[in-house]
């Protein structure tokens, strides 16, 4: 089970983090991802990562603006984002799936949250 929290409303420029809690039993063999859909437009991978390494990937749409990290503790998979941009406005998913190679493709992941609503208004 995935959850998120942490969307909003927020001015354009402005910082957010989005936090997804995690349950499962065996993290150290998944890797989980941020996505992100706007009205009318394809799921889009932002960022992931492999649970049991922290090794990262980034898409370049958000390089160097939005940082995705892990609390192994907490079960907690964290987005960190500045610099919203109005473009930045959706639907923020988390997902997760069996395998530590992270994909860039919604359709490898089999475990979803409900997802956050992030607004950025210019």
């Amino acid at each position: 089970q995935l959850l998120e929290s942490g969307g909003g409303l927020v001015q354009a420029g402005s910082s957010l983090t989005l936090s997804c809690t995690a349950s499962w039993n065996d993290p150290d063999t998944v890797s989980v991802a941020w996505f992100r859909q706007a009205p009318g437009k394809e799921r889009e991978f932002l960022a992931g990562l492999n649970w049991k390494t922290s090794s990262t990937l980034i898409s370049d749409s958000v390089k160097g603006r939005f940082t995705i990290s892990n609390d192994g503790a907490k079960n907690v998979l964290s987005l960190q984002m500045k610099g919203l941009k109005p473009e930045d406005s959706g639907i923020y998913y988390c997902a997760a799936r069996a395998g530590r190679l992270v994909q860039t493709s919604p359709e490898y992941y089999g475990l979803w949250g409900q997802g956050t609503q992030v607004t950025v208004s210019s």
